[in-house]
């Protein structure tokens, strides 16, 4: 087992890639930025200036070459995930891949399949089971403070992606459920301790933004679990005001409400405006909420310290490839249901490549 620091590169340089090198630099005894990768010139130099990451390189392969880089964050647009991925692994490299893990589940096999069999680890990257309110909610929970959970409701919620590429069928594989949904998914799931999946229902629709996407950008989801609990997943790519991201928790003994910007957030009113106030916030002129430690309330750097200890084989991952499967099913299974109008049993079988198509193909019929 290798001691210090693990090498990280990064593939990507836009938002994402700056909250991986953020949270990594909050935590220097676990982890170390030491390449990114990028096409664009222009914002990988940026990102390597902001930093202070020593090598940049314009094609991800060439990352993977490096020898000194023993892990890779993949924070590239999702339809790329599966190829990075499978290249990184069979050059030796662990793999940290952002959410969605992929866009089809043959991908997500051939992810899990390379890294298996090239002995390196497939971490996914999902930070809500890293993230302080939540995670004690959990903790809360498994003490018995609700006695049986029967309901989790998640929703994240913000006007729109910050990048074109999410507005893109082809790159982006899903709207606002894929992107957003495969948080509160993911939650529940691990929450409730892996329970198989029931059933899925799900509404979509475009009400905002059909201007610029075909994708869904409102989306209400309710997946049910064996062991008699459920889910409500709330998803918009169409509220206005920057982000909202919460959870409730219900038993039949108790219940837990986080509200994830609003409890670190400080109630502000300016008539001229002060920069950042907090993620996908379009303004902060009049009322804003603007936060403090944002990436740590998150549970990025959480995230990325556990990441380490997993690669460096001091503790067992907790957010695997294997769990991102389990949610890329269910998102599958949603966009079905949305198509069909009806609940959608598991085991279930795709009949469309990626999953928004389930639902597209049937909207456009």
């Amino acid at each position: 087992m290798k001691n210090g620091p693990v090498r990280v590169g990064i593939i990507g340089s836009q938002f994402q890639a700056d909250c991986h090198a953020a949270a990594i630099g909050m935590i220097p005894d676990d982890m170390s930025v030491e390449a990114v990768a990028s096409p664009t010139a222009s914002h990988a130099q940026a990102l390597a200036a902001r930093y202070g990451i020593a090598r940049v390189y314009s094609d991800y392969k060439e990352l993977a070459k490096d020898p000194a880089i023993e892990a890779v964050s993949i924070t590239a647009p999702n339809v790329l995930h599966c190829e990075m991925a499978v290249a990184l692994a069979q050059a030796g490299k662990h793999v940290i891949c952002e959410k969605p893990l992929c866009v089809t589940l043959d991908e997500a096999d051939r992810m899990i399949e390379a890294c298996r069999a090239n002995g390196v680890l497939l971490l996914y990257g999902e930070s809500l089971f890293f993230t302080p309110k939540y995670v004690k909610a959990k903790e809360m929970a498994d003490s018995g403070a609700f006695g049986k959970v029967h309901l989790i409701k998640q929703s994240e919620k913000h006007f729109g992606p910050h990048a074109e590429w999410f507005w893109d069928v082809k790159r982006a594989g899903g709207g606002a459920l894929f992107d957003l949904g495969c948080h509160g998914i993911g939650f529940a799931y691990w929450f409730l301790g892996r329970p198989k999946l029931l059933s899925v229902y799900s509404h979509l629709g475009t009400y905002v933004h059909g201007d610029k996407t075909k994708l869904d950008d409102e989306a209400v989801t309710v997946v049910e679990f064996a062991g008699n609990a459920f889910s409500i997943i709330e998803n918009s790519w169409a509220r206005r005001g920057g982000m909202d991201d919460r959870i409730e928790v219900y038993g039949e003994g108790g219940l837990t409400i986080a509200n994830l910007q609003m409890g670190n957030a400080l109630p502000t009113y300016s008539e001229y405006g002060f920069g950042y106030a907090v993620e996908k916030a379009p303004t902060t002129t009049g009322w804003s909420y603007p936060v403090f430690e944002e990436l740590w309330n998150y549970g990025f750097p959480q995230e990325m310290h556990h990441f380490a200890r997993a690669i460096r084989g001091l503790e067992a991952p907790q957010a695997t490839g294997e769990d991102g499967k389990v949610v890329l099913e269910a998102i599958f299974a949603a966009y079905a249901s949305a198509g069909l109008g009806q609940k959608v049993h598991f085991p279930f079988k795709p009949t469309a490549e990626r999953p928004v198509d389930e639902w597209l193909n049937r909207r456009n019929a």
